[in-house]
């Protein structure tokens, strides 16, 4: 099924660069058709700092609807929304790129919605970059029935029970439809509790679907000019051997993709496991591509992951966690439901410049959570994600400073993270 048609106009072809010379570890070689030096990321992301004492690095990843500044938080608007905030609110968060998904925009609004009123970006009302995620983990952690073959999933809507598919070829299709600036590969998630096998089949299929997704994107994208043409990244898998992670960094690092992102995690591990499957896959990702950890989002994790060289993350966990009542501070998480709350003249974090912060008090946002107020929700969003790009922020000046193994201690030594969520918390739906 043809999805995307060819452009109308011819553009110019795109630059011809070399794709880095590694290894891999005897890896499947590239179907036929996928040129192997006519698209990569080089060109699209520059680091213009590093730590000394960490692998952080500060950059800058060149989308063809403006930079992103690295290290680089995306809040989820999962259904073309980041639940209860306006595009605007978004912006004033200090976000630059959101992310949207695949899997729930092809079952609701649909294709024929999303074509009527000319892509994503003027759907939602957003003039910023967007990433869109396959849905490969929605289809892993929603569909009531899904069938997983070499030629894709099939799976039942869980929203009307109708049977839908998705493919390699026809996830790049819609994302190139829903006018996406970096595009995610469907690949093939498992859960920790998953046999030793299945989470090698999924690792290997998740590379052969990559080879097909390449092709597909190259072939739609071979008259753009350069500056015009969307990210394609690739997706690092293999469960939760050390060994398969570095076999599926090499394979993923040989194909000429515009970064690098690590899947298959905060899918229910211990969040040790975690970062000991970042350790291992970190390292063997080339320096020259933005790298890209997906479903976490927690602070202490933000800076941890940060330390170890990723550049671009995204969760729902701020937002889900707002519509709680779960604030985030610097020394953790509060529940603004609390009785203790209730008069407390001054904001939820004195230290914050959101506008939440900058006009209520904590007492006033108790009250609203008591009373179920929507605009609680509203303003808890809004300081939750402000938090987050504070962070962010935060990093990046420290970064250039040469501070930031200092900062990373300051705020993980005042930060008493919650054991109430864990890993497993890479929520469905933000």
């Amino acid at each position: 099924m043809l999805l995307v048609r060819p452009p109308r106009q011819p553009c110019a072809i795109l630059d011809r660069q070399g794709i880095p010379n590694r290894e891999t570890n005897g890896a499947t070689p590239l179907i036929e058709g996928i040129d192997e030096q006519g698209m990569n990321g080089k060109g699209r992301f520059r680091i213009i700092a590093r730590d000394m004492a960490t692998m952080a690095r500060r950059g800058v990843l060149h989308t063809r609807r403006g930079p992103v500044q690295t290290p680089a938080f995306m809040p989820v608007g999962t259904q073309a929304t980041v639940k209860s905030l306006t595009p605007e609110e978004v912006r004033a968060t200090g976000s630059e790129i959101v992310l949207a998904n695949t899997y729930h925009l092809f079952l609701r609004p649909g294709l024929e919605v999303l074509e009527t009123v000319g892509g994503l970006h003027a759907f939602m009302g957003w003039d910023g970059p967007i990433l869109t995620d396959s849905g490969g983990f929605q289809v892993y952690s929603l569909a009531q029935l899904r069938d997983v073959t070499e030629r894709g999933v099939r799976f039942r809507s869980h929203i009307d029970g109708s049977l839908r598919e998705l493919t390699p070829e026809i996830v790049i299709e819609l994302q190139m439809l829903f006018g996406s600036d970096v595009l995610m590969p469907l690949d093939d998630v498992v859960g920790f509790s998953e046999s030793d096998e299945r989470q090698q089949e999924a690792m290997a299929r998740t590379h052969r679907w990559l080879q097909r997704s390449l092709h597909r994107f190259q072939e739609l994208t071979a008259a753009f000019a350069e500056e015009k043409r969307p990210l394609l990244f690739g997706i690092v898998q293999g469960g939760f051997d050390p060994s398969r992670r570095v076999e599926s960094a090499h394979f993923v690092a040989s194909l000429p993709v515009d970064g690098l992102a690590i899947g298959g995690l905060s899918v229910g591990e211990p969040k040790d496991l975690l970062y000991a499957m970042l350790d291992a896959t970190a390292g063997e990702l080339p320096d020259d591509r933005p790298r890209y950890l997906m479903g976490v989002g927690a602070p202490d994790d933000l800076w941890r992951a940060v330390a170890y060289g990723i550049d671009l993350f995204d969760c729902v966990l701020p937002t889900r966690l707002a519509r709680h009542g779960a604030l985030f501070t610097p020394t953790g998480r509060v529940d603004i439901t609390g009785a203790r709350f209730r008069l407390h003249t001054s904001p939820v974090d004195e230290t914050c410049d959101c506008y939440t912060c900058r006009r209520f008090s904590a007492a006033y946002l108790h009250h609203l959570f008591r009373a179920r107020e929507l605009l609680g929700y509203r303003l808890a969003t809004i300081h939750n994600v402000r938090f987050l790009q504070r962070q962010m922020e935060t990093m990046r000046r420290a970064i250039e400073e040469g501070t930031f193994a200092a900062h990373m201690e300051r705020f993980l030594s005042s930060y008493e993270a919650s054991t109430a969520l864990t890993s497993s918390d890479r929520l469905v739906n933000g």
